[in-house]
């Protein structure tokens, strides 16, 4: 009988955890246009439709992954849209993280100054360029230009000084003279580009063609193996949300800019977003093998001691059953 009691309560217990565990999902996102499907999946809906009436959708926004490690570390968030560098560096430090999807393929570009002087890569001498924060993926991508170039940063032994800056104060740092030069995601690029910054390196320029992940969906693996269905119930409003940007540029164009005003106060116009989504590839797929490549970079950068084990960092089998 004792034994029965303590199995019944047991089970009790069980379930009464994994119902409290299961009333939300607390979502990470940038205002970026590389995290458009997270944007989209926000703002219309899509997301909290597919988790249902049961589990509530929790936004919170971030600028950088530096805060989304920070909140991963300190068990607040459930999942992240993020770059791949802050999620390496993550995952290697033993953050239960894991990529579940991808979100984003390029999307970022170097733009400079309009009265820097400066018109190639080679032009970044001497310079003071922003990136989002250090060992972004933007940071990394700037590392691996200024060494093709010849060039390093000033923390490398180079005469090239990085400045990590929110993407969204760019454009007032760039009015200020604070830096020359950026490498940012869009629509910051689109926007600096309005206020008449140059563009040096567009989209395809920055790594192989464009063709590369810039952002990816991460899951606290915790939560994951207590909530498999409401991680399901992501994916779904995370494809749902890029079905929608493939069919209405102009109704995801709305959707994105509407959503970065709620989090930033500041509305990039129509013909920033345009050009910003026209640099952007939105897709759930990832790019394994320039991974691998960013993976390199990132540990030669000095962002980490190791490469992560891809098969262990990246898990698509959900994701990819769901696309079918």
């Amino acid at each position: 009988m004792k034994v029965a009691l303590l199995s019944l309560l047991t089970l009790t217990l069980a379930a009464s955890a994994h119902a409290q565990q299961a009333k939300e999902l607390r979502l990470g996102i940038f205002p970026n246009v590389t995290h458009a499907a997270g944007l989209v999946g926000v703002n219309k809906g899509l997301i909290q439709k597919e988790l249902g009436s049961g589990v509530k959708l929790v936004v919170k926004e971030f600028a950088n992954g530096s805060q989304v490690n920070e909140a991963f570390a300190a068990g607040a968030i459930d999942a992240a849209y993020v770059g791949p560098g802050p999620a390496m560096n993550a995952f290697l430090r033993g953050v239960p993280v894991q990529v579940y999807a991808g979100a984003a393929n390029a999307g970022a570009v170097l733009v400079g100054r309009k009265d820097s002087g400066i018109r190639n890569v080679k032009g970044l001498v001497g310079k003071k360029v922003a990136v989002p924060t250090r060992g972004s993926t933007q940071d990394i991508s700037l590392r691996h230009l200024l060494h093709e170039n010849g060039l390093k940063a000033s923390d490398e032994g180079g005469n090239v000084t990085i400045v990590p800056i929110d993407p969204a104060n760019m454009p007032a740092a760039f009015a200020g003279k604070q830096v020359d030069a950026a490498l940012v995601q869009e629509p910051w690029g689109a926007v600096m580009e309005g206020q008449g910054a140059k563009l040096i390196v567009n989209e395809k320029g920055i790594w192989e063609g464009g063709n590369y992940t810039s952002t990816v969906l991460v899951v606290n693996t915790k939560y994951a193996a207590a909530n498999p269905e409401n991680v399901k119930d992501l994916l779904r409003g995370h494809l749902a949300a890029i079905k929608f940007i493939g069919k209405s540029n102009a109704a995801a164009q709305k959707a994105i800019s509407d959503q970065i005003y709620t989090f930033t106060g500041k509305r990039p116009n129509s013909a920033e977003l345009f050009k910003a989504l026209a640099r952007t590839k939105v897709t759930w797929d990832i790019n394994l093998k320039t991974l691998a490549e960013y993976a390199q970079l990132n540990k030669e950068a000095g962002f980490a001691r190791a490469v992560p084990d891809l098969n262990k960092f990246v898990n698509l089998n959900v994701v990819k059953s769901l696309a079918k």
